[in-house]
């Protein structure tokens, strides 16, 4: 990338927040002043409803977008209002799972932002404070959704590696998170979906835009960006795919990249 970033893109787990919550003050306070000066926009795996308040928290300007589901749902800030969504029908998938992987736990994001689930997923996996309802695996996805979520956490992440394999998973995309957590979500979409709808709106090149993220589901949002950063804890693939790896969320790496421009 040649110049300052024009907009810049941040992953939230991992990223910017450690599994345990934490949000650094270098990190709280490189973002509100790279915000101060061009459009950041939240790309994440979490719904609206967890996502709105890291928004909160780290003071984003009203008027501005987030990329949620991994890129099914890109939403206006602060309002919550749908820009563009991409859903697609599960009933396939849960049966592959449940033939695969029986013990594994599922969940699917409702229209408000909470989540309908085949049984209690692990505390916090879903959000401090997400919502949610317990119910039958013919009852979990009545109808077309953005995302499912599927979940074992006495198995190992190089088991849902290879569990996406034996899946055989067609139609859909899917990503394999930093524990036994599976994302599958509607054919061809990934968090660069979303952010170029938001780009679109903002009427601004990627070519300008500044992308961090530390997970599986950021590979295409740091290729698709001017200037991808990977951090410091990424697995190998997603160091590879961007243009630059950074410190980890434990040592502030998103403060160290965004200091270099504001």
């Amino acid at each position: 990338m040649t110049g300052t970033p024009t907009v810049v893109a941040l992953d939230i787990d991992g990223t910017l927040i450690d599994h345990d919550d934490t949000m650094s003050a270098a990190v709280l306070d490189a973002v509100r002043r790279a915000a101060a000066q061009v459009p950041v926009v939240l790309a994440t795996g979490r719904a609206w409803s967890t996502t709105k308040p890291i928004a909160e928290r780290l003071g984003l300007p009203t008027g501005g977008f987030v990329v949620c589901s991994n890129g099914a749902r890109t939403m206006r800030y602060p309002d919550g209002a749908v820009v563009d969504e991409r859903t697609f029908d599960p009933s396939t998938v849960i049966a592959s799972v449940r033939r695969y992987a029986p013990n594994a736990r599922m969940a699917v994001e409702d229209s408000d932002g909470s989540y309908l689930v085949t049984a209690p997923f692990p505390d916090g996996d879903l959000g401090a404070n997400a919502k949610i309802r317990v119910v039958r695996d013919d009852e979990l996805a009545p109808q077309p959704v953005t995302r499912l979520i599927i979940r074992d956490p006495e198995q190992s992440e190089n088991d849902f590696v290879q569990l996406a394999e034996r899946l055989g998973l067609h139609g859909v995309s899917y990503f394999v998170g930093w524990t036994a957590w599976l994302d599958i979500a509607p054919e061809g979409v990934d968090k660069s979906t979303g952010l170029k709808v938001a780009l679109a709106q903002l009427d601004l090149d990627p070519s300008g835009l500044l992308a961090i993220g530390d997970g599986r589901n950021d590979i295409e949002m740091l290729t698709y960006a001017g200037h991808g950063v990977a951090m410091g804890s990424a697995p190998e693939e997603v160091k590879l795919a961007a243009d630059e790896v950074t410190k980890s969320v434990q040592d502030d790496g998103v403060a160290a990249v965004l200091n270099r421009w504001f």
